[in-house]
């Protein structure tokens, strides 16, 4: 078993509550703090998103060790849309190294949807081999 509160509280077959702090469209830690203390002592997790609708933001990993230093459990997303596997796997990897001990492995919003429509999409691996990826 990880160090995981949300693993905890699952695996003892009560109701969790999680709640989503998208980063920031910039560097400015204080935004996550701030999302962080309106969520102090009412979920057992928090889901942090992924350049969410294909805006760039600042990234999940770093996002999660904010709220991990506030005593929150977070939930890093990681999509496949903006990475290749190695990168992917080199993510996984770092994550790990900084306590972070839940992901969320997702496609990924279509970039059309945010400021960089014209960026290519990756896709080196679907979400399904993402998952399959963060067991190896």
């Amino acid at each position: 078993m990880s160090a995981s509160n949300l693993e905890k509280v699952l695996k003892a077959g009560t109701f969790a509550v999680t709640s989503e702090c998208g980063p920031p469209r910039g560097c400015d830690a204080e935004v996550v703090k701030k999302k962080g203390n309106y969520l102090k002592g009412y979920v057992d997790a928090i889901n942090v998103t992924d350049n969410q609708t294909s805006v760039v933001r600042m990234s999940s990993i770093a996002a999660s060790v904010l709220l991990k230093q506030m005593g929150f459990d977070p939930v890093m997303q990681m999509v496949c849309r903006d990475r290749n596997r190695i990168a992917i796997q080199s993510d996984f990897l770092g994550a790990a190294a900084l306590g972070i001990n839940n992901i969320l492995c997702l496609s990924g919003d279509h970039q059309v949807f945010g400021d960089h429509p014209t960026a290519k999409n990756v896709f080196d691996i679907d979400s399904m081999q993402l998952i399959q990826a963060s067991h190896a």
